[in-house]
């Protein structure tokens, strides 16, 4: 194998330095006074920025999450001139279907660690041995572990690309790929391309009606998941849009601080918002979303310094699009699954999916769980994929 095209196996070994340094910003930290309203309207609250900033000083250790990363196979190779950090499960059940996840934004691998047992080993998890799958956890370039893109270019058509030269470098003819928040629009990109060898896609997040097109709203839940899309862009879409066109401004605070960089990432949808502040402040966590798994996600953009490198992911996602303005997109031809759950940013109907997939094969509308179903509810995710993807073994 060609030193471009080489596997090289990868440890996270994050030195002491960097993580004193941590603790230090947090404690010299200027923080603004208390909000003026009781609720979330203003931004993240300060009750429960002084908490997580107190218990991650105090409390957190971010050993444990190397440890916790560092017990999976990790690897890094090149792909396009950016280096790519990827966990690698291979199942030990025999026709193990191989399955490529894309995380989002706020997230990273981390949000995705705990479905690693469900889906490579799920007789262990009440689930069949026939439903095992070789699991491939990617960070996006500018995420994570993976190196920072040098040029521009890296929208999330281009990283689709990049999964479709991983894969059959790692030995896979067929798999099938599946992704929600940013992993949604890599995994839409990916059905679109129709590389060889994908044999399906799944989603939790409807990339195809957050355009800004006109959504059918002849029914009441169609109506509803309309008043939530308004919502979400009347009050919750600040983060969108300022990564969508000043990535490089709100950078320098991301990498500055880390405890404007837990508040801009704790600042996404009002579900997921609430849940990890809870967690935190009344020690109700939803899920796996406690207090430890939620600063390790933190704490992993803020020790590989990549808060302004994913933010530009969306400014590279809104340039591609105004490139294409106009022009329709390749229509998904393969087998498409869809879950909705009942927290996500809005509850996509069936019939708003069928309008963006009609090769729809898989639907279903989750009882719990919201925008990081895969980190709050990982065993109910994984019985979502397993079921999504039963018809293509």
């Amino acid at each position: 194998m060609s030193s471009e095209t080489e596997i090289r196996p990868f440890r996270v070994d994050m030195p002491d330095e960097a993580i004193a340094d941590l603790r230090r910003r947090i404690a010299a930290a200027r923080l603004p006074s208390k909000e003026l309203v009781a609720d979330r309207s203003q931004g993240v609250q300060l009750a429960t920025i002084q908490e997580l900033a107190r218990y991650w000083a105090a409390d957190y250790d971010w050993r444990a999450c190397e440890a916790r990363l560092n017990a999976l196979p990790q690897f890094t190779t090149e792909i396009d001139g950016v280096d790519i950090h990827f966990i690698h499960v291979r199942s030990s059940h025999p026709d193990a279907l191989p399955l490529i996840m894309t995380h989002g934004w706020p997230g990273s691998v981390i949000e995705l660690l705990e479905t690693v047992g469900p889906l490579t080993d799920p007789a262990a998890h009440g689930g069949s041995a026939g439903d095992a799958f070789d699991l491939v956890l990617p960070s996006i370039p500018g995420y994570g572990f993976s190196a920072q893109p040098t040029e521009l270019g890296w929208y999330a058509g281009r990283v689709a690309q990049a999964w479709a030269k991983l894969m059959p470098r790692l030995g896979y003819t067929r798999y099938v790929a599946q992704g929600g928040d940013q992993g949604a629009a890599v995994t839409d990109a990916m059905g679109r391309q129709a590389p060889e060898g994908l044999a399906g896609i799944h989603m939790n997040l409807l990339v195809t009606a957050l355009g800004g097109g006109a959504m059918p709203a002849d029914t009441e839940q169609e109506r509803a998941a309309l008043e939530q899309t308004k919502t979400f862009r009347a009050t919750g879409f600040g983060y969108f849009l300022e990564q969508a066109t000043r990535p490089q401004t709100i950078g320098y605070a991301l990498l500055d601080s880390p405890v404007a960089l837990a508040a801009w990432m704790l600042d996404h949808d009002t579900d997921a918002y609430y849940k990890i502040s809870r967690a935190f402040v009344d020690g109700q966590p939803s899920g796996n979303l406690t207090r430890d798994h939620i600063l390790d996600n933190i704490t992993t953009y803020w020790l590989t310094g990549t808060g302004a490198s994913a933010a530009r992911s969306y400014w590279e996602s809104a340039r591609a699009q105004a490139l294409a303005a106009g022009q329709a997109p390749p229509e998904v031809k393969l087998p498409v699954g869809f879950t909705t759950f009942p927290g996500e940013i809005f509850r996509a109907p069936r019939s708003w999916v069928e309008l963006g997939y009609p090769s729809l094969t898989y639907f279903h509308e989750a009882d719990r769980g919201g925008h990081f179903a895969a980190w709050e509810e990982p065993e109910l995710f994984a019985t979502e994929i397993r079921a999504a993807f039963r018809p293509l073994r």
